[in-house]
């Protein structure tokens, strides 16, 4: 049966009388730091000579080399996937690694003596910070890859509680199955929702819709974005009844219409390529090689004349509309 934590299953005083490491100050580590240190932890910030020290040292922290982070007792590795296996940090047997995201335990890219535990927040960088200050906070993903000192439990869930990770709930999982999910979203399901965007704007196109009409339909209105407001505040099935009457007998009749596609075999495909690390192992090379696949991907995404089309309809159409 799935484990869900909450505040009161923590204790922020397993932290008392250590040093926690902040490992990086970007949208995630800047976030956690100031959270931490409202929540009365004695934090540091641990970071390259660059823009990301300065703003930590105008914050207030205290700005210390990457290379020194092993002297703390907690170190969280807030950079990217990739670059946290290159970090020059001495982890010592007694201190707690903790992740934000379970790539590097599940994929065996992070292997510190001591102990590891993962606070992943289901929140946007920006967001972890914003949801504290609310006092609203979000859901976190927690979990224990390894247990050497007897603690990696009681401070694992104090680090999530003092981010504010424990107040609407927390699920227990390992390091591979947060991994699994968090991939498979941006492989297995990403890929197939913007692939069936592409083919409803085309086919409204053949039909003689204006494609600004169609866009707005999408995304530009923001009727999607509230329903899945509705689908988080009142459940998938509860919020069917704020549509309309003819809404609700198209969808629902009309669903089996794509019962012969079976997008499920794709997708067992592209997470079995990330259970068996093999995606991991693709990433690594990409890395190696200097982004090479990415950035060419990346220039066709982002096209200039795609962004200058998405720029000028939002001048035109929504909440950036110059009426003027």
């Amino acid at each position: 049966m799935t484990e869900i934590l909450h505040e009161s299953d923590a204790d922020v005083g397993a932290l008392r009388g250590q040093r926690v490491a902040v490992v990086g100050y970007g949208n995630q580590g800047r976030s956690w730091a100031l959270n931490l240190r409202d929540s009365g932890v004695d934090v540091a910030v641990y970071v390259r000579n660059d823009d990301t020290r300065k703003t930590a040292a105008d914050d207030g922290f205290s700005t210390i080399d990457v290379d020194a982070a092993g002297e703390a007792d907690v170190i969280c590795l807030l950079v990217p996937d990739d670059v946290i296996p290159a970090l020059p940090i001495n982890y010592r047997p007694n201190s707690l690694v903790v992740v934000a995201s379970g790539y590097t335990l599940a994929f065996g890219r992070l292997e510190p003596p001591g102990d590891a535990g993962m606070v992943a927040p289901r929140m946007l960088g920006p967001e972890v910070r914003r949801c504290y200050e609310e006092n609203v906070g979000f859901i976190t993903a927690v979990g224990v890859d390894k247990d050497v000192t007897g603690t990696a439990r009681a401070r694992t869930l104090a680090m999530a509680k003092a981010i504010g990770g424990l107040k609407q709930g927390a699920i227990v999982m390992t390091p591979m199955q947060e991994a699994v999910l968090d991939l498979a979203v941006e492989q297995a399901l990403s890929p197939v929702l913007r692939r069936v965007n592409e083919s409803f704007i085309n086919v409204m196109l053949e039909r003689g819709i204006p494609l600004e009409a169609i866009l707005t339909e999408l995304f530009l209105s923001g009727e999607v974005e509230r329903t899945y407001r509705l689908v988080r505040l009142e459940g998938g099935a509860a919020q069917t009844l704020h549509h309309s009457p003819t809404s609700q007998y198209g969808q629902l009749s009309r669903i089996g219409r794509y019962d012969h596609l079976d997008a499920a075999a794709t997708m067992r495909e592209l997470v079995d390529d990330i259970e068996s690390g093999r995606f991991a192992d693709e990433w690594d090379a990409e890395r190696d090689a200097g982004y090479p696949k990415l950035d060419d991907l990346r220039s066709k995404a982002l096209a200039p004349e795609i962004l200058e089309f998405e720029e000028d309809l939002r001048r035109k159409l929504g909440e950036r509309a110059d009426v003027n």
